[in-house]
């Protein structure tokens, strides 16, 4: 089962009958009949019903057309995309949670009324399962933090973070005697600034007594507050925590204390709603 035959079907099903499909087709009543034969034959159930002259779909044709008719607009939409050198269609991006909530709203919106044809759909994640969720085709592209060592994706530098250990105001500097945090609050396994907070107690041959795993900053945010212990985050996010004022702020040492994010997607193959969306990224904020 190919286009051909789907429109050739179609074309059967709408005109009630082959003459007429072959009419509208430019072809010769043999070749749509024996191609509605041979797609019968594929599937191995009839697919039209004869009433006189007319033809009519059988339920299994009623079942194929509607997938005809979802497939044939697919692939006309797909013709359009590639001949179009300009954003359109659906546009399927993957970000970590962090850069989601505090860095993507600028851009996305000036993304938003530069392309409105394009519908965004955004999708969350640690940047290990969202580089799987690319390479699997899933999404068109993904913010997410370095290290990223797989040859198979292009990109481009993104955002600058700065990754600080968050703590109540009372906790003493972290790089005192003492003053290393027993409890930690993180995100999964695979989040990048888990990963740095652990190689930063890896670095002092330390190790957390608790490790506290939750799905949302602000929820990470709380519980530093309640005293449950520490977290590290991008600083960005501290910009939307109405309780800022309540928390210390514990910059890590230089060499440390920077974390980029990247925009990903698999090499050679930038489509044009990626290509809008690295160019807006790669403008200074304001422009």
């Amino acid at each position: 089962m190919d286009l051909s035959d789907l429109r050739i079907f179609q074309a059967v099903v709408r005109e009630g009958g082959i003459t007429r499909a072959a009419g509208r087709l430019h072809r010769v009543q043999s070749n749509v009949t024996k191609r509605v034969q041979q797609l019968e034959a594929d599937l191995g159930v009839p697919l039209f019903l004869r009433e006189g002259k007319k033809l009519i779909a059988a339920p299994a044709g009623r079942v194929l057309l509607d997938y005809a008719d979802r497939i044939l607009a697919l692939a006309e939409e797909a013709r359009s995309a590639v001949r179009n050198p300009a954003p359109n269609g659906l546009f399927r991006l993957g970000s970590m949670e962090s850069t989601a909530a505090v860095r993507l709203p600028a851009p996305l919106s000036e993304f938003g009324a530069r392309y409105p044809e394009v519908t965004l759909e955004l999708r969350t994640g640690n940047p290990t399962d969202l580089q799987a969720a690319l390479l699997a085709g899933e999404i068109d592209a993904a913010l997410v933090a370095e290290p990223v060592a797989d040859a198979r994706f292009d990109s481009i530098i993104a955002f600058d973070e700065e990754p600080v250990i968050v703590t109540l105001q009372d906790h003493p500097p972290i790089d005192n005697p003492g003053g290393t945090p027993e409890t930690v609050i993180v995100f999964e396994h695979g989040c990048p600034h888990r990963r740095r907070l652990e190689a930063w107690y890896e670095g002092r041959k330390e190790v957390p007594a608790r490790t506290i795993e939750l799905a949302s900053y602000h929820a990470m945010l709380g519980c530093v507050l309640a005293g449950m212990g520490a977290a590290l985050l991008p600083l960005s996010v501290l910009a939307t925590f109405p309780e800022t004022h309540r928390l210390k702020v514990h910059h890590l040492p230089q060499g440390e204390d920077r974390l980029r994010t990247l925009l990903i997607w698999r090499r050679g193959m930038a489509l044009p709603n990626v290509k809008a969306l690295s160019q807006i990224l790669s403008e200074p904020i304001g422009t």
